[in-house]
């Protein structure tokens, strides 16, 4: 009965990203400078994500961190779409992120009963943010506007899980995207989104909760 309960909540959580990919989709292709991603792969991406969530939360991520993978995975899908066929961060999904970081944070904080992953994420925001802002000052190629507002996001996330988590994350866009351009260029693409790699290393550190 267990298993047959849990398999039924799988399967709910599965349909639900679907849905929610679908919407998202939807809404994307409707805000100011909005990007027409395909509904069916945004659908099927969340559902997928979500999945893996469902799977990670029976037993290692508790219920109050439940909320920052699935929410961080339904963004990534959007902001990566909208990245690889735009060549753009939206500033409508961007900056209404940081005040929905801040609700995510400090309802974990409250459910932990520690306030150490809030206070670690508003300096990993800073310390994420700044580093690529200042990059962008000095080789404004190098990073677009998009990212810098997106590393804010990203940074308080991977900090609240622990200063490694957000050591790993910035590495790990850095090299994925390094290791994409060359290939990119043989195919005639001239520039690599960074925003897809973001947002894979830092959903991937996010799996993994706050002690």
């Amino acid at each position: 009965m267990p298993g047959t309960l849990v398999g039924v909540g799988s399967v709910w959580v599965v349909v639900t990203g679907a849905l929610a990919g679908a919407g998202g989709a939807m809404m994307l292709r409707r805000i100011p400078r909005g990007v027409s991603v395909s509904v069916p792969v945004c659908a099927a991406g969340v559902a997928a994500l979500w999945a893996v969530v469902s799977e990670r939360a029976l037993g290692c991520l508790p219920m109050w961190w439940w909320p920052v993978p699935l929410v961080l995975g339904w963004a990534g899908v959007l902001l990566s779409g909208a990245d690889l066929l735009a060549q753009r961060l939206p500033d409508a999904l961007t900056l209404p992120a940081y005040p929905v970081v801040a609700l995510l944070l400090g309802a974990a904080a409250l459910g932990a009963g520690n306030a150490g992953p809030l206070a670690r994420g508003a300096v990993g925001g800073l310390l994420w943010a700044g580093g690529y802002a200042a990059v962008r000052l000095v080789a404004p190629g190098a990073l677009g506007g998009g990212d810098v507002k997106l590393a804010g996001s990203l940074g308080a996330l991977t900090a609240a899980t622990s200063w490694p988590g957000l050591l790993l994350a910035v590495l790990a866009a850095s090299v994925v995207t390094a290791a994409a351009a060359a290939p990119a260029r043989m195919l005639g693409y001239r520039a690599v989104p960074h925003g897809p790699a973001m947002l894979a290393a830092a959903w991937l550190v996010v799996l993994h909760p706050p002690a």
